[in-house]
């Protein structure tokens, strides 16, 4: 868990692994990180934040302009063409903390167009990865997580932004997205991969900044290899590249979205699912200024 920025709860597999007599000789299985010790904020102060962009969101995602709106050409399609497009009723998102934040408003969008939602983001881990060294372990947990999840919610798609602890050889990233495919597959679900937003660099990700730039590439790598199975989203037609940047709306942290910037991603993301599917999202003003504006993910983010 990348703690030093969020307190979060573990995955159900990382709680069974932690829960269990640790062994002074055994390997880390997670790259520890100090607590910050955050604070829960009300709702209101969340609300009225994503209230005031509502204007903004709306043009997310160069969703009129049909130039680099982030699909890849296995994902992109007319509406005409979609009409008669996979039915999607219940999407299961899946990532680490960063996808964590932006669950909130994402379930909020779907379920406000009618879809069914489910999120199984884990905080410090979440990967699928099977690379080198603790995220091995990170992403054996990610697949218990998602059989049982599978199991239980049946969903039409899935959804898996890549995440910042996805570290492996371009190989390693592309084999295990495509194992990932394969369990979709099993499920009787699509697979969507989408990039992560741009992110801060520090200390903690600085020997893995190689894998961090091939994560995409192989994601994109493995859906046009696989065009019927995966679709590729590259959500940097909504960030940029730069998280610095203002368009990138990171949280003071550099690295996790406050509630603007997970409302823009979920209005975005919902315009990206309807040109495959059989999806309408809805209005932004329908949801954008519901409850899930005083999730506790807000509150460790030190948002607004």
């Amino acid at each position: 868990m990348h703690s030093k920025h969020m307190d979060q709860t573990p995955s159900p597999s990382q709680q069974s692994a932690t829960s269990a007599t640790p062994d002074p000789s055994a390997t880390p299985v997670a790259p520890a990180r100090r607590s910050a010790g955050l604070k829960t904020p009300g709702m209101a102060a969340g609300a009225l934040l994503v209230g005031a962009s509502l204007l903004a969101l709306t043009g997310c995602g160069n969703a009129e302009s049909g130039k680099n709106d982030g699909t890849s050409a296995s994902a992109a399609a007319s509406p005409a063409e979609n009409k008669g497009g996979k039915h999607l009723s219940k999407l299961l998102w899946m990532g680490d903390s960063i996808a964590e934040a932006e669950a909130p408003a994402l379930g909020a969008a779907m379920k406000a167009g009618g879809v069914e939602f489910k999120s199984i983001a884990s905080a410090g881990g979440g990967t699928v990865v099977k690379g080198e060294g603790p995220t091995a372990d990170f992403a054996d947990g990610t697949f218990k997580d998602l059989s049982k999840a599978v199991g239980s919610f049946h969903p039409d798609v899935i959804a898996y932004q890549v995440t910042t602890y996805d570290w492996g050889t371009p190989a390693q990233q592309s084999s295990s997205y495509e194992r990932l495919a394969k369990a979709a597959k099993a499920a009787g679900a699509e697979l969507v991969l989408v990039s992560a937003p741009p992110f801060k660099i520090d200390e903690f990700y600085k020997g893995h900044e190689a894998a961090i730039a091939s994560a995409p590439k192989a994601a994109k790598e493995a859906a046009e290899k696989n065009p019927d199975q995966i679709r590729f989203f590259d959500a940097s037609a909504l960030w940029g590249t730069d998280s610095a940047a203002g368009k990138a709306q990171r949280s003071k942290d550099g690295i996790h979205s406050c509630q603007q910037g997970s409302a823009a991603f979920a209005s975005w993301f919902g315009q990206q699912l309807s040109k495959p599917y059989s999806f309408t999202p809805a209005a932004v003003d329908r949801w954008a200024k519901g409850s899930w504006t005083g999730d506790k993910v807000y509150g460790q983010l030190k948002c607004g």
